[in-house]
């Protein structure tokens, strides 16, 4: 029978028993000493993330008061829930809810799987000069501001655009794309999906090259098909990245995009075209209700922390890690 060795540090490491190894505790000038490199690096981002996101969250409590621009916030009066209940009480904000909500279904439905779709397919090409041909052209459009796609359909779809004026010379009549209410949330996230889709890519295309190749040609060996190989490797190697930006999305739900939606509102009205973005700039910045304005702010905030708790909580049920772990 040969002895077994047993390091005295290890064995001066354990608990009395000497039944399980117990953790020694780094001390924190130690670990400063380690790891301050690192601290350096981090700490411009850092500062930069409170000096502009965490140090104006102190100016919410603005919504609890009758907040005037020109005097001291000190000076302001406090009214409570004022602001709240006279948000809740006004048509318009109910009309710009229910505009978000929907253009956020619409683009969450229409424009979340066409990244995906989009990274497969590039994936799948065989000459990488094709693959990089396809990633450039797709990728532009996102460099574009939102004032040059508006202006690129509108010279599209408009009334004296290229579509129509195609229509008119075949006698076909014209188009009212874009100055159609009933379609101005399908043409939002036609828009969305031509500029952003291709960007959207990047992140998919990184975890396709992340999943082994040889799950692959084990799957083949065994019999599997394209579709087989696609729904039991493919589809399992993305997923934690798909629950990820899911999530990431539902906590922008009531965010769908100002600059966009501004340039196009007069065309078709705000009943079609006030979302809650809207009604802060017009009702809280254009007529002066600053506090009612930081009280949408902070009721959007308070709903996408909501939706991202029960969406982490809900990818936690299906077995994946969401936006951070269980303990």
């Amino acid at each position: 029978m040969s002895a077994t060795l047993v390091d005295p540090a290890a064995r001066a490491r354990t608990d009395p028993s000497g039944a399980a190894p117990v953790a020694r505790k780094v001390p924190f000038l130690a670990r400063l000493r380690r790891d301050y490199p690192l601290l350096l690096m981090v700490a411009p981002a850092v500062i930069l993330l409170l000096l502009f996101v965490y140090v104006p969250l102190i100016g919410n409590v603005i919504a609890f008061m009758d907040y005037q621009p020109y005097i001291p916030i000190s000076q302001s009066p406090w009214v409570g829930f004022q602001n709240f209940q006279v948000m809740f009480a006004d048509a318009d904000f109910w009309r710009a809810t229910v505009n978000t909500l929907e253009i956020t279904f619409i683009q969450l439905v229409l424009f979340f799987p066409v990244p995906i779709a989009l990274a497969l397919l590039i994936h799948s090409l065989v000459w990488p000069w094709l693959r990089a041909t396809v990633q450039s052209v797709l990728y532009l459009p996102h460099f574009l501001s939102w004032v040059i796609v508006v202006g690129f359909f509108q010279q599209s779809l408009g009334s004296g655009g290229v579509v129509n004026h195609v229509l008119r010379q075949l006698d076909m009549g014209t188009m009212t794309v874009m100055s159609d209410p009933s379609t101005f949330k399908l043409l939002l996230t036609s828009q969305v999906i031509w500029k952003d889709a291709g960007w959207g890519t990047i992140i998919f295309l990184a975890a396709l090259a992340a999943i082994d190749d040889n799950l692959y040609e084990a799957a083949a060996i065994d019999g599997s098909g394209a579709w087989s190989r696609f729904w039991h490797v493919t589809l399992p190697g993305i997923r934690p990245i798909i629950v990820l930006l899911l999530i990431l999305r539902l906590g922008e739900a009531l965010s769908v995009g100002f600059e966009q939606i501004i340039l196009q509102r007069n065309a078709v009205g705000a009943n079609a075209a006030e979302v809650l973005d809207t009604y802060v700039y017009y009702h809280g910045v254009i007529d002066g209700n600053w506090s009612t304005g930081i009280a949408v702010g902070l009721v959007k905030g308070l709903v996408g922390f909501v939706l991202i708790m029960a969406a982490n909580k809900a990818a936690h049920m299906l077995g994946e890690q969401g936006v951070y772990s269980r303990s």
